[in-house]
């Protein structure tokens, strides 16, 4: 069945869709980091393997057997009404290996509605959903890893459908802790679009980490270009005469990576902070930059669950809230059988 699900992707990789940054795309919903460790490092990470049964969502290649048993409920409080609630668990069948389940859905909340002169129309309800199942499959110091997701968008009664797909792979270094990660992201095809005139795309991206642990350091840093498919990403308004000189290279460059860093306090305590250039230099106020980019999180565990919380910062005005509560059910099951 694995092998069948790589086959697929590949035969959908055709439909590749290629765009700018910055609001070119549907479905931009599937890259708002929807659990507290990937929010607390900054949103985007394709190298902690092994590390949090979430993952599979950035890299399937990420979810090894270890994380078999694992189930997390995750929760973010964006902005305005709008939410995400997210699930996850991951299961060993066996002899056909063990595969990861997740869902995600995002309700922007009720929202008024008027007509051309200002007159109420009343509210109506937007949301989107993504279903995904994927596997990783690890050889000596190399995994892979294929994920299939379903993707749905209902806004203002308007609908639109997609399947995708996410390929991925890992290096895990025999002796040090070290990892390198890929992950080709949001290959597929539209379904259905919105409209007969709409002409939705799929946000592909192309991502590439890596995570590292110095030895006698309680420290575990990532670092994750993104976007990398994409050439220059900066925003210039040529039609704001009073905005600021378009970025230099530099500045590009630095928009493609993302900082993530863990402070290991201990096995069942780690503090997380994360830096996201673009997301500073895009949301930025002109006067100040506030918290914009910067994140951070904990996490501590008790016996068989983990909690954890992290804060993105967006904005100079605030950012959003994200929860946690991840079981381990191998230590349930455990428990039943010794009574």
């Amino acid at each position: 069945m694995f092998q069948r699900i790589v086959l697929l992707i590949f035969v959908l990789s055709p439909f590749i869709g290629y765009g700018q940054i910055g609001g070119q795309h549907s479905y931009e919903f599937v890259n708002i980091p929807a659990n507290p460790r990937l929010t607390g490092l900054g949103g985007v990470n394709v190298s902690l393997v092994n590390q949090d049964v979430n993952f599979g969502l950035n890299n399937p290649a990420l979810n090894g057997d270890t994380l078999s048993g694992k189930v997390s409920f995750s929760y973010l409080d964006y902005f305005a009404d709008a939410s995400i609630v997210s699930t996850v668990y991951q299961h060993d069948f066996g002899k056909y290996g063990s595969w990861f389940f997740g869902i995600t859905h995002l309700g922007y909340g009720e929202i008024d509605s008027y007509d051309d002169t200002g007159a109420s129309l009343g509210t109506y309800s937007a949301n989107e959903t993504l279903v995904i199942i994927g596997r990783a499959h690890q050889v000596g110091n190399f995994g892979v890893g294929a994920s299939l997701k379903f993707i749905n968008s209902n806004l203002a009664g308007y609908s639109s459908s997609a399947i995708a797909a996410d390929i991925g792979g890992v290096f895990i270094h025999p002796d040090k802790q070290l990892t390198v990660g890929l992950a080709i992201k949001n290959i597929g095809l539209v379904l259905s679009d919105y409209t007969t005139t709409s002409d939705s795309k799929l946000p592909f991206d192309v991502q590439l980490g890596i995570s590292f642990k110095p030895e006698h350091m309680p420290l575990r840093f990532s670092l994750t270009g993104y976007n990398l498919n994409k050439g220059d990403i900066t925003y210039f308004n040529v039609n704001d005469v009073d905005g600021p000189d378009k970025t230099g290279e530099f500045d590009n460059v630095l928009r493609h990576v993302n900082i993530g860093a863990e402070l290991l306090l201990s096995k069942n305590l780690n503090v997380r902070f994360g830096y996201n250039h673009l997301v500073r230099q895009e949301l930025k106020l002109a006067e100040t930059s506030g918290g914009a980019g910067i994140s951070y999180g904990l996490m501590f565990r008790i016996k068989a669950f983990e909690f954890a919380y992290s804060r993105g910062g967006y904005h100079a005005a605030g950012g959003s809230n994200n929860f946690s509560v991840t079981a381990n059910t191998n230590m349930f099951l455990k428990r039943r059988n010794k009574l």
